[in-house]
């Protein structure tokens, strides 16, 4: 009876491991030192208790050893978990260089997906097993909050900028996605699930309904139709910044200031273009709020993204990651 009620969901990652015995180990340092607190103090009452009406009560002499042990001890410990779980928590939300990138977008009450390749998909996510998987997100209304429980996964997915978060599933299966953050009416009904497939039966799946542009060769795709490339071209740069090979780099702004060509910087020079002009250009980008969609805005980051190593991969595309579409 008791295994259809687990203490814990389901671990389908390395980190949920990590998680449960820091949880573990948290729960015991509480508990154990709640007991010894409660104990301790029932002891006192009872030890010191005045014992007639005219005792007069006595001051207990203690050595300043004393007081450092209990104040030492406690240190030491509260240290150790903090930096025990700092550790993991930088592990949890820093993605690997290799992950591959999907897309995500909530929406009252959905979860929408888009794949490297270009598939979609609605509160459906088809993963491989032992793929490490980062998930750049953004909402087109309110706070939502991303959570797998059987991944120990969960971020907080935003209107107007990205967030993300990875993981990396070590067993196939299908895992419950929820939203953890209230976000309306039907808030409870906002569910989906990861499907984790072993890696030939995700490439069959991906063959099955794959349209016929990437998400990097959609984002080309819109950055002609957008005629982005009259300005945004690689043998001038007198009109605006060359692309190629700026992502991840720092450029200095005409306010003085200096920012790192990410993914939410490009969104917002995309949205906003003169909210961080660069320096030595005039403000002549027109803004593009309301025109594209957040799937729209993803596709052209990933191509500007792609331009770091010079030539766009319109077919044979990975995810992009801290993506940022940069038309200053």
């Amino acid at each position: 009876m008791w295994k259809n009620f687990p203490l814990f969901p389901d671990k389908a990652t390395e980190l949920a491991a990590e998680v449960d015995q820091l949880t573990f180990v948290f729960l015991a340092i509480a508990l154990f030192f709640s007991l010894l607190v409660a104990t301790l103090v029932i002891y006192f009452a009872i030890r010191y208790r005045r014992r007639s009406e005219g005792q007069i009560g006595e001051t207990e002499e203690t050595g300043i050893w004393l007081e450092i042990v209990w104040s030492v001890i406690p240190l030491v410990i509260l240290l150790g978990m903090f930096f025990w779980g700092a550790k993991i928590y930088i592990k949890a939300y820093r993605p690997p260089a290799d992950a591959v990138e999907y897309f995500v977008t909530g929406k009252q009450w959905m979860w929408k997906f888009q794949h490297p390749e270009g598939n979609r998909e609605i509160n459906h996510l088809h993963v491989p097993v032992g793929q490490r998987i980062r998930l750049t997100m953004t909402s087109e209304d309110v706070i939502h909050s991303f959570f797998v429980p059987a991944f120990r996964v969960k971020a907080d997915v935003l209107p107007g900028r990205f967030t993300s978060i990875w993981f990396e599933a070590n067993k196939t299966g299908t895992f419950t996605l929820f939203c953890a953050e209230f976000c309306g009416a039907e808030h409870s009904q906002m569910m989906g699930s990861v499907i984790v497939m072993e890696p030939q039966d995700y490439e069959q799946w991906l063959a099955a309904g794959q349209p016929e542009q990437t998400v990097i060769g959609s984002g080309e795709a819109l950055f002609a139709k957008y005629v982005c490339n009259t300005c945004h071209f690689p043998d001038s740069a007198a009109r605006a910044p060359i692309l190629q090979g700026i992502w991840g780099k720092e450029v200095a702004l005409s306010d003085g200031e200096s920012v790192v060509v990410d993914a939410n910087y490009v969104r917002e020079s995309i949205l906003e273009p003169t909210a961080k002009l660069v320096k030595g250009y005039q403000p002549l980008m027109p803004t593009y709020q309301g025109q594209l969609s957040e799937e729209e805005l993803f596709q052209l980051i990933s191509y500007v993204r792609s331009l770091t190593s010079g030539a766009a991969e319109s077919e044979d595309s990975v995810a992009v990651g801290d993506s940022k579409e940069s038309e200053e």
